[in-house]
This record gives C-alpha cells, structure tokens and sequence, in this order.
C-alpha cells in the first residue's frame, strides 16, 4: 500500500519557479493526498505561486502576519501539521522550507513515527536538515528542468560545474566508513544497503548534489571503490544487484 503524505509548503520561504519539480520528487516517497501552502496572499510577493497552485491542486491557506516583521505563517503551518498528526491520516510529512524554525517540528513528527522529508534551498541551517530522515536540495530540482536547462545551455560546462558539490575527502570518508559498517566478512557491500544507512547517517546525502543521478555512477567515479554486478534470480526474473568493496 503507498504511503500517504502530506505535503505542507512555507510560501514565505520557497521559491515559486519548481513546484512541479517538486510534487515530481515528493511523488516517488509516496501519495501526497495533503498538498498545502501557507502565506499573507495579499502581499505581492506571493504572486506568482497563485499562477501555479491551481495547475498542482495545491490548496492556498491565508495568514495574515499580524505584525509587522514576525512571521506568522510558521505557527499557522506547525499548528495544521499537529492536526494533522492527531489524524492520524497520513504516513507521513513532506516539509518545504529553508527556514530553521521547523526543526522542532520535524523532531516532533519523526518522534510519533511519521517519515520526515525536508525540501528547501541549500542554504538552509543544518539542525532542520538533520531534524528529517531526508533532506532533498531544491537546486538538484532546478538541474532536472527541462526549460532551465536550454535557458542554461550558454553556459560553459566549467559554469554549470560550479552548481554542484564537489566530491570532497570527507565525503569519500564518508561512503568508505559506511562500506564497512554494512560489509560482509570479504568486504562487500549491496549499494542498496549502503545507500540506506548514508541516507540515515546524513539525510542531505544524495548522489544528484554532485552531478550523477544514481549512486553507482557516483562510486564508479572515485578510484577508491570496488564495483561488482551479480547476477540474482527470483521467481525465474533475473536481475542484477550491485555491491561495492573499499579498495586496499
């Protein structure tokens, strides 16, 4: 049975241009049968999500901020996404912001056992981003959209590497340690195992922040990592599984 989520979007903190982008992400975690945006529609800031919530049946909800520079659109947010716990009728919660005030939130949730992903820009703070089980950069979004691509393709490859990560020492630390942690007695490990517990270890891991759109290319791109495909057979399908081993 597919996972219900509720989707639950700060509009004074999320840019407008990728919500399609996004609802296509959220998609693959789950239904998300909840698909709400929280923001003073009355300021012209917001105008152009009213352009694009129509299309994406995402309902609008009005909050006036009742003084001048507080935000009252993170309470009004905090407070439907309690309701909606007590509910009881979702899986769990997709949180689109870049903002730190929904750290406790996402604790909270994760704390009644509901699965936590976070959406937001790269600069958001890192407790809200390790308060999810994961945490999917906006930018990776931006790189998957079709027109931004043509509208990019005056760009040096140089200027476009500059968008991504880059594979720093730490982070290959980071794969070989958890290689090991999940490794058999010769030191193999499936990738999917592997995959799991970096997404556990660091929920803003994900292969798609340094260019490749799975793990195993990413992998195969360092020279420090055995790649073995195995052939595996269930209920006479044949299919291949991938294991990874840290090189000597």
């Amino acid at each position: 049975m597919e996972n219900k989520l509720a989707v639950l979007i700060d509009g004074d903190n999320i840019p407008s241009a990728y919500i399609t982008e996004m609802l296509q992400e959220i998609a693959k975690y789950g239904n998300p049968t909840i698909k709400r945006i929280y923001g003073d529609w009355t300021k012209p800031h917001l105008n152009k999500w009213k352009n694009v919530l129509l299309e994406n049946a995402v309902n609008p909800i009005q909050q006036y901020a009742y003084t001048q520079g507080k935000n009252a659109t993170d309470s009004a947010m905090i407070i439907d996404a309690m309701d909606i716990l007590y509910s009881n009728k979702v899986d769990g919660f997709c949180l689109v912001s870049s903002d730190s005030d929904f750290t406790k939130l996402a604790t909270r949730l994760r704390e009644a056992g509901k699965n936590v992903i976070g959406i937001g820009e790269k600069k958001t703070p890192e407790p809200f981003i390790v308060a999810c089980d994961k945490f999917i950069y906006i930018e990776i979004l931006k790189n998957q959209n079709k027109e931004t691509e043509s509208k990019n393709s005056s760009k040096s490859k140089d200027d476009k590497k500059d968008d991504l990560d880059k594979i720093t020492p730490k982070v290959i630390k980071l794969i070989a340690s958890t290689i090991s942690d999940v490794a058999d007695e010769d030191g193999w490990a499936f990738l999917g195992d592997v995959g799991s517990l970096l997404q556990k270890k660091q929920p803003n891991f994900d292969s798609r922040n340094y260019g490749f759109q799975k793990l195993t290319p990413m992998i195969n791109s360092i020279n420090k990592f055995e790649v073995e495909s195995r052939e595996n057979q269930n209920n006479n399908n044949k299919f291949k599984l991938i294991y990874v081993r840290n090189k000597n």
